[in-house]
């Protein structure tokens, strides 16, 4: 069986670490600096702390952009993996969001013009961030266990829609303004004592879909929710990313290790391509389980009770 190469643009926000441990390769994309600089955004902090660019993006959210990996960029990962004697998987943030997917799409074709007989297959997430990133793991794993390139696309696509969000962003002001949360305008900005808590939706955007008070009410729903959606917590890795949240994101961690026993639960920093459009404040869990509703109405309903009981 032909082994396949597994690409990922960098808002999988996958670590240096996990890149190596599931022998993935993250293509940069592109960050634009506050002095109109452009640099290469990687999955690290190369060029500042994860302190410092959470401070400054604070006080000057719209002085950063970022814009994905171009067609040569992925056609040049695409045909080092190829001249190895590789097929490749590439996976992309949503297509909702950003153009990686289409870019890679390009690149997919052009590759496969000059070397006909690889094979090359391109899977939109409908995710971003970590829970794109889970995504990446689970591919990696399959392949791990010797699923040929055909059978892990049929999952991922099949399955895309079981990787779900369960946590909170204090500030909802930069997922608002890039375009990654869904009903903005009724949740708008920070809201003093209070956690929004969001999902992904159908189409892999976040949806408010309740609001605690109070971080120990939302502890306590958060854990109820993932019990509720997810499905086998006790046999998966589960990831918690953050952005400036990283004492919450301990706690949340020792939380659901006592309660579901999950095989990791891994901390992942958000690193700059997502952090642009998150900004501080995000602390959540992601993981596989049911698949979610259009609309999202069961979730809303078993969050609904979840806060009931945390609040009551």
């Amino acid at each position: 069986m032909k082994r396949f190469s597994i690409i990922a643009d960098c808002t999988c926000d996958l670590n240096e670490d996990l890149q190596k441990r599931y022998d993935v390769t993250v293509i940069p994309g592109h960050l634009i600096l506050p002095d109109k600089t452009e640099i290469l955004s990687r999955v690290a902090w190369d060029h500042f702390t994860r302190e410092a660019f959470y401070a400054d993006l604070k006080k000057n959210p719209d002085g950063y952009a970022t814009s994905p990996a171009n067609s040569a960029e992925f056609g040049a990962a695409f045909e080092e993996a190829v001249l190895r004697g590789e097929d490749v998987l590439c996976m992309t943030i949503s297509s909702g969001i950003s153009g990686a997917f289409g870019f890679a799409s390009v690149a997919a074709r052009e590759v496969g013009e000059k070397h006909p007989d690889a094979k090359i297959c391109c899977v939109d997430s409908l995710r971003f961030g970590p829970g794109f990133g889970l995504m990446v793991v689970y591919a990696a794993k399959m392949r791990e266990e010797g699923k040929t390139l055909e059978e892990t696309v049929a999952w991922l696509e099949e399955n895309k829609n079981r990787f779900h969000q369960a946590g909170w962003l204090d500030d909802l002001s930069f997922v608002a303004k890039k375009g990654r949360l869904t009903h903005a305008k009724a949740f708008f900005g920070t809201l003093a004592g209070v956690k929004p808590i969001g999902e992904f939706d159908y189409n892999g955007l976040t949806t408010v879909i309740g609001k605690a008070k109070g971080a120990k009410s939302a502890y306590a729903a958060l854990l109820d929710y993932m019990e509720a959606t997810g499905e086998n917590l006790s046999g998966q890795t589960v990831v918690i990313a953050q952005t400036s949240r990283l004492a919450q994101a301990e706690v949340f961690k020792g939380m659901i290790e006592e309660r579901f026993h999950p095989e990791e639960v891994v901390i992942q920093d958000v690193h700059a391509a997502c952090g642009v459009n998150i900004g501080p404040g995000l602390m959540a869990a992601y993981y596989v389980g049911k698949p979610i509703t259009e609309g999202l109405t069961e979730e809303r309903a078993i969050l609904e009770k979840a806060l009931n009981r945390a609040q009551s």
